[in-house]
């Protein structure tokens, strides 16, 4: 049976999906190719930027105009600053992706010579030169996570391939393509001298940047239909646009939703039960509490400068701090990273990143501070709101310079701290729902507090009378 893919490329017999080539231009890749050109693709992690690839590499090859060939070089990535043997993984990695994906074995022969006389600054370009000269066809390097080599090596990937660059097609690849996260635009590459080198100016030859965007509304109901289609499995009216909303098309997030809903929550592995729009808001919950690796290392990049100044420019309600706006450098690499979105507004990117980001900034205060949820909800099972900003208030007069110097976010420490305490409280039970954005300077919160008795997994929940109230910080 086919499951959400939440881990690597798409097995299109394993998984539900979207054609890869559907997601981009084909037209605009063919007259890339066709001209000849060396352009970037990047997107976000896991938004299907190697599915792309090796959808592309399989399509070419078929139409067998071209020898396209799919390259990662990760691995290389371990050889940090040590270009010798980074240069080394890399020529390697090309040798055994043409053995696997092409069955290609002369480079294998080669590359040993290439090393040799090339050295660790010219192996590669010798390489591809010669099995340029001796393929019958024009070759296509599509070369996967460029991005993440650091320092000499990166610097020597690139101006190889710029060097080549001017010998193409018949002693150099037509066309390279570089993948990763970020544009080429954004490298910053320190070399051994400690220099700081662009990556545009390593690789002036770059036509293009194509950036790999999210699922449509009709991607997300195409995907979820496939699970129907294989289970008879429904999803209730308004789940989908739900599913939308909450994940703004993240095709990582659409998956991990439908997994949870589907195939790890008991109540939707059920097929006889339609998926509701209370188990899919229970999903939700789940991953964000859960923090599975994607929304980990998401959080993880909010510890570097260059994220922090974007963030804490929305967290905060400082009018100086919106005033003095990072630069364009940064608020691009941001966006990169996927965490914004800059249209219609600058903005976090979905509502599930927006409650991934507070509770992460969050978390240890959450677990610290010395409050529990039974002192302020009622007989009748409501939260007793007033006694509960009362006490947050008298939390706040006396240990808020403790406890704010204590968040990395200090610009928004007592927006951060509020929402804390709160947090605490509230997942004794409930949920909270945030929303903020540049220009308002406030974050406002949804609380909602299900009246139902009885434990969460069972008959309490969301699925009945809900406590609902709305504070503004």
């Amino acid at each position: 049976m086919k499951t959400f893919n939440t881990a690597g490329p798409i097995q299109p017999d394993d998984h539900y999906n979207i054609p890869a080539l559907s997601r981009w231009s084909m037209d605009e890749i063919r007259r890339l190719i066709e001209g000849k050109r060396y352009f970037v693709l990047h997107a976000p992690r896991q938004t299907g930027k190697t599915t792309c690839l090796l959808a592309l590499m399989e399509r070419l090859n078929g139409e067998e105009n071209y020898t396209a060939l799919y390259v990662n070089v990760e691995p290389a990535q371990a050889a940090r600053g040590n270009v010798q043997e980074g240069m080394r993984t890399i020529v390697w990695r090309v040798v055994e992706s043409a053995q696997l994906y092409l069955d290609e074995q002369r480079l294998e022969h080669w590359a040993e010579k290439a090393l040799r006389k090339g050295g660790p600054y010219g192996a590669l370009q010798d390489l591809l030169s010669g099995w340029s000269r001796e393929n019958d066809r024009p070759i296509i390097l599509l070369l996967d996570e460029v991005d993440s080599l650091v320092g000499d090596t990166l610097i020597s990937l690139l101006r190889q391939i710029r060097a080549g660059y001017p010998d193409r097609p018949g002693a150099f690849p037509q066309t390279v393509l570089l993948c990763g996260v970020r544009d080429v635009r954004d490298y910053r590459i320190h070399d051994g001298d400690n220099q700081v080198i662009t990556g545009g100016s390593a690789f002036n030859i770059k036509s293009k940047s194509l950036r790999l965007g999210n699922f449509s509304r009709e991607d997300v109901a195409s995907l979820y239909a496939q699970h129907t289609e294989e289970s008879g499995q429904p999803f209730e009216a308004g789940v989908l646009d739900y599913v939308f909303e909450q994940t703004a098309g993240q095709p990582w997030l659409v998956n991990a939703l439908g997994n949870e809903a589907c195939f790890e929550m008991k109540a939707g592995r059920d097929r006889t039960r339609p998926i509701t729009l209370e188990i899919m808001a229970d999903a939700r919950e789940r991953l964000i509490e859960r923090r599975d690796t994607h929304l980990d290392q998401l959080a993880d990049k909010l510890k570097e400068p260059r994220v922090h100044r974007v963030i804490s420019e929305l967290l905060s309600d400082d009018a100086q701090l919106a005033m003095d706006t990072p630069s364009e450098d940064d608020q691009l690499y941001v966006q990169d990273l996927g965490l914004i979105h800059t249209r219609p507004q600058l903005a976090i990117a979905n509502p599930i990143y927006r409650e991934v980001i507070p509770r992460t900034l969050t978390w240890i205060a959450q677990t610290r501070i010395p409050q529990e949820t039974a002192w302020y909800v009622g007989e009748d099972g409501r939260l007793d709101l007033p006694e509960l900003l009362n006490a947050f208030q008298q939390f706040f007069r006396e240990n808020s310079e403790i406890w704010i110097q204590k968040f990395d976010y200090k610009e928004a420490g007592p927006q951060l701290l509020m929402q804390a305490f709160l947090q605490r409280i509230v997942n004794g039970g409930g949920r909270i729902d945030r929303e903020y954005g540049l220009g308002r300077r406030r974050t406002d919160l949804l609380i909602q507090w299900p009246l139902n008795p009885g434990p969460l997994d069972e008959n309490r929940g969301f699925h009945g009378p809900v406590q609902r109230a709305v504070i503004e910080l």
